[in-house]
């Protein structure tokens, strides 16, 4: 997955612009395909390696917050082997070669995927003016964008497995898995919103492998609020009967910051 993927972000045919495909690589969400041809770009373009090192700069302190644990010595060489890496690094270890990057990695991009498409902004291009003597005047601020705010549903476990943005006044919830295999005996995944000591109410199946919009009925956006709770539980592929979950809680998180 990369930011790119949404199918929410609008697609208006232009490429991507340095500054996301330098976040993208940092981030290791690109194939081994587009990674080459950014270490190629790396090494000839000054200006884009800086763009990779900010970005590089701008994500350590949250890799840092996310702590180290004991890997086995042979996970390296098959991660870089998936990649289409060499099996041995012929450079010193990079950011993304550290324990913490692959610990917190993926949940780390949806998060920034999350942030790509409610907030993101493209600046028009400017066109070369000749420069003229001008008396500045205030320049009037732009009204503030509302970061939506970000629900992690958690495993048992403590592991991420969605990350969902909660649109209240559009009455829609942003779904990003942290990709994951299909359920063994074939049930689906289904979004349940359930207010403080209410009733369970299906928001419908939600994917585990690609960000998608959960439209919310006009019925419950009311419920969209601080202290209800989203959960996923594990339902028949046509979804839960008549409307009721059946199956086990693989996820859930409390709605906050709302």
């Amino acid at each position: 997955m990369n930011i790119r993927d949404l199918h929410d972000l609008p697609d208006d045919g232009e490429p991507p612009t340095a500054d996301i495909l330098a976040g993208e690589y940092v981030l290791g969400v690109l194939d081994a395909a587009q990674r080459a041809e950014i270490q190629r770009r790396i090494e000839t373009d000054p200006g884009f390696a800086r763009l990779v090192q900010q970005w590089e700069q701008r994500l350590a302190p949250l890799l840092e917050s996310l702590g180290t644990a004991t890997v086995p010595a042979h996970l390296w060489p098959r991660i870089r082997t998936e990649l289409g890496w060499p099996a041995v690094a012929a450079a010193p270890a990079r950011l993304w070669q550290r324990t913490g990057f692959w610990q917190g990695m993926t949940a780390l991009a949806a998060a920034l995927a999350l942030v790509a498409v409610f907030n993101r902004q493209e600046l028009p291009p400017t066109a070369p003016v000749t420069p003229v003597a001008v008396t500045p005047t205030p320049t009037p601020a732009e009204p503030e964008q509302a970061t939506k705010p970000v629900t992690p549903l958690l495993h048992d476990d403590g592991t991420p497995g969605w990350l969902a943005s909660v649109d209240k006044a559009q009455g829609k919830v942003l779904m990003v898995p942290v990709p994951a295999p299909a359920d063994a005996a074939g049930r689906a995944p289904e979004l349940w919103l359930i207010p403080a000591g209410g009733t369970p109410r299906s928001l419908g199946l939600v994917s585990i492998n690609r960000a998608h919009t959960v439209a919310v009925p006009d019925t419950l956006r009311d419920v969209l609020v601080n202290g209800s709770m989203l959960a996923i539980t594990l339902e028949p592929s046509g979804g839960a009967p008549q409307g009721i979950p059946t199956g086990p809680i693989i996820a859930k998180g409390d709605i906050a910051n709302l």
